[in-house]
């Protein structure tokens, strides 16, 4: 016999010793034929004469023992080995552990349950929750070599195990983060501090620039509005013309309540002059005075009537209304409002907020006025009342209308500006911030 070939096959017996022990673990059917491979097969690469494995977690235990079916938990043997485990740091994933690195009240009884050198082997697959250990133990101390084959083996060990063991929940994931390494530590931090950074809260709604306190020209009477002698937002002074009604009707009843009125004259007047000669005509000359009298209270209310249907503005300000020919020929009542009298300098602004996205706003908060029409400016302003009840807008959106005051040291913008306004309502952390419309939309579609 070759001595040469005979020293290169012991050389590879633990190499093949080796691929066997992981092809069996890949192969297992379950986590406990992993486990029996594990304590009672490593034998044959690694001589021991006790072994146990040791599954991790808050509740670590021994879940195999080699020359055992079943462990029973209860046993002085099974939980000494447990709390050697416990113990042991979880930075070293291979460790040579005797009597002497324990605390003195495990040492006392090592003796009882173990020989004098113990392996530790971890198993851990990074991202898995599949950790644990394996406990090798004989009288001889362990080489180096071995040390060497052990690792290669908790490798392929704890491979296999990662297959019937559950993905590491968000708190196990975040407590392996905040373990490994400083610059993991610091990055937890930053967006630990990043959620709990405080931010204004703030929602956008359509707004528009209206009149304060505005005077309403209404129409004085019934009838068809004829002309309109102005334009939206055109300034006017104090007694200007602004519209006028069709006069056809009311100067047809000025000249019947005038041609009655002469008649009622022509009458009287003739009475007056039989009542010098006749007892009979002095008793009709009261009623016909009486009646001249009426005639005359008809013609001087239809002729008021008639000045009254030419409107003019009380007071300098601007005219607000919409288009000059959706009035032209409309028929109006008594009272209903035809255009706005403004004061220029007195302005504010009204906000609808959409009751989907309501914050807490109160008489005092702040807002931002955003123009359409020119992009690069904006206008502050105070909130000085808020609706109780939302109301259908024009754009169908239920929405609670807000009413502002600009601040003062800034120009006004103009009567009728459309724009957007940005509402601010308290501060929020920004995890907040950023999760309040998802949480709103959860809400609503959960139903708590």
């Amino acid at each position: 016999m070759n001595p040469l070939s005979s020293s290169g096959s012991d050389a590879a017996r633990p190499l093949a010793t080796l691929l066997h022990l992981l092809r069996r673990a890949r192969d297992a059917e379950s986590e406990h034929v992993l486990g029996f491979v594990m304590v009672n097969e490593t034998i044959n690469l690694l001589p021991y004469r006790q072994a146990a494995l040791w599954r991790g977690g808050p509740l670590g235990r021994i879940v195999s023992l080699s020359g055992l079916a079943e462990v029973d938990a209860t046993a002085p043997h099974v939980q000494w080995l447990a709390a050697v485990c416990k113990v042991l740091p979880a930075s070293m994933p291979l460790q040579r552990v005797t009597a002497a690195d324990l605390p003195p009240v495990l040492a006392a009884d090592w003796g009882e349950w173990l020989p004098a050198n113990l392996l530790f082997i971890r198993l851990e697959q990074p991202g898995i929750q599949a950790d644990g250990a394996l406990l090798l133990a004989r009288d001889a101390a362990w080489s180096d070599y071995e040390l060497t084959l052990a690792a290669e083996l908790a490798h392929g060990y704890a491979h296999a195990q990662a297959r019937f063991a559950p993905e590491r929940s968000w708190r196990d994931r975040v407590a392996r983060l905040w373990q490994q390494g400083k610059s993991r530590r610091r990055l937890l931090l930053l967006l630990l501090v990043l959620a709990c950074f405080p931010v204004r809260l703030s929602v956008l709604a359509r707004s528009e620039v209206t009149p304060q306190e505005a005077m309403l020209m209404r129409a004085p009477l019934a009838g068809v509005i004829e002309r309109i002698e102005v334009q939206p937002n055109q300034p006017v002074t104090a007694g200007a013309p602004l519209f006028s009604l069709d006069s056809t009707v009311l100067a047809g009843q000025l000249a019947l309540a005038s041609t009655a009125q002469d008649a009622a004259a022509e009458s009287f007047r003739q009475q007056a002059q039989l009542a010098v000669t006749e007892d009979k005509a002095r008793l009709e000359m009261a009623s016909e005075q009486a009646r001249l009298e009426q005639r005359r209270i008809e013609t001087e209310y239809t002729s008021r009537q008639l000045a009254r249907i030419h409107v003019k503005a009380p007071r300098d300000g601007v005219i607000v209304f919409s288009d000059r020919n959706d009035w032209l020929g409309r028929a109006v009542a008594p009272g209903e409002r035809v255009m706005q009298l403004a004061d220029p300098g007195r302005v504010e602004l009204t906000a609808w907020l959409p009751a989907s996205e309501a914050i807490h706003v109160a008489p005092g908060s702040k807002l931002r006025l955003f123009p359409n029409a020119a992009p690069t400016e904006s206008y502050d302003a105070v909130i000085t009342r808020v609706a109780y009840r939302a109301e259908v807008g024009e754009d169908n959106v239920l929405a609670y209308r807000l009413y502002a005051r600009f601040s003062a040291g800034q120009p006004l913008p103009r009567i009728g500006q459309m724009g957007t306004a940005r509402i601010y309502g308290s501060w929020v952390p920004l995890s907040y911030y950023t999760l309040r419309r998802p949480l709103t939309w959860l809400r609503q579609w959960v139903g708590w």
